[in-house]
């Protein structure tokens, strides 16, 4: 199978402990090069991934001409400006989300990759996963009708000293976590949105702690989520839930967003309990996979820009409500 050189810029926890492990066992991506401003960090990275090239500078990693792709995990603040020099440096770029701090922003970005000829794709690895798959195709198909209600929660523990915490680099619950809510969101119900309506529980440093919003859309259907910090102290403190109701059954899961492994999820359907079994692998490493083919094949990615759009545009009416 043909490989794609992939470089990673920057040394990011999410790089460190999902995307990378995620890379490494795609079959076709090569771990090539990594960029990071510590240099204890990078040779870190470079033992424990075994990367073939290394830089201390984002700028030399790519205008490297050997790599064809390029993972950005930077804080929030710092998405725009790489996402568009990679591009324009000739890379396909896999961005962490949420892609901009604002619709007009990811709107730009795609702007230059189709300018450039290059695949931007935002990074929603759980999106990629058979889970999800099967999650769509229960809903889009008869055995619960149409969806009229979702509700979905993704809370998680206090963090400490982290770009989360900071308004300057785009910190706070609703671009962090809120966005895989969203997206769930808009991956089942098909209309336009008619309102929304957030309210937040706001830190010293004006970000977002604790959230939570209900909208409705123009087919008569409703949806509501949560999202925060406020789980506790404990290192893996966390909760995720996800309610479908449709018109003739629902969906109840506690599938944490991008788990892996053996999950399930229960379908009520005319009285019937059905109890879906799913191996998910890493769903990380999907999501590469799915990237790499875009770029061999020419085939289109699942995370399309007009979605990233919509979820941008979604993203800038609640943080609009909080006064974000």
């Amino acid at each position: 199978m043909n490989k794609v050189k992939w470089g990673v810029l920057g040394t990011a926890g999410i790089a460190k402990g999902a995307t990378i492990p995620g890379m490494l066992l795609a079959d076709n991506c090569e771990v090539y090069a990594i960029a990071g401003r510590n240099p204890d960090k990078v040779k870190d990275f470079i033992s424990r991934f075994g990367f073939k090239k290394s830089y201390l500078s984002y700028d030399e990693l790519i205008n490297d001409h050997d790599i064809e792709a390029v993972y950005i995990p930077l804080p929030n603040n710092l998405h725009k400006e790489w996402v568009i020099k990679a591009l324009r440096a000739g890379k396909n770029v896999l961005c962490e989300k949420p892609l901009a701090l604002n619709a007009d922003d990811a709107r730009e970005m795609y702007a230059v990759a189709r300018e450039t000829g290059k695949i931007l794709m935002e990074a929603y690895a759980y999106l990629h996963s058979p889970y999800m798959e099967s999650l769509i195709a229960d809903v889009k198909g008869d055995l619960i009708g149409d969806p009229v209600y979702i509700d979905t929660s993704f809370m998680t523990q206090g963090y400490k000293e982290d770009f989360r915490l900071h308004k300057e680099f785009g910190g706070g619950m609703i671009y962090d976590l809120g966005c895989y809510c969203t997206t769930m969101i808009l991956s089942m119900i098909d209309s336009d949105i008619d309102y929304v309506k957030c309210v937040a529980e706001m830190t010293d440093e004006g970000v977002d702690a604790f959230a939570g919003a209900i909208m409705g859309f123009k087919n008569g259907a409703r949806a509501a989520f949560n999202v925060g910090m406020v789980m506790g102290i404990g290192s893996n403190a966390r909760f995720d839930r996800l309610y479908i109701r449709g018109t003739k059954g629902e969906i109840h899961s506690m599938v944490p967003y991008n788990e892996s492994g053996d999950v399930s999820y229960t379908v009520i359907s005319e009285g019937k309990h059905i109890t879906r079994m799913i191996n998910v692998p890493s769903n990380y490493t999907l999501e590469v996979t799915d990237l790499g083919e875009s770029i061999l094949t020419g085939k289109a990615p699942l995370v399309t820009p007009e979605f990233s759009i919509r979820n941008a545009e979604l993203l800038d009416k609640l943080l609009n409500c909080i006064g974000y």
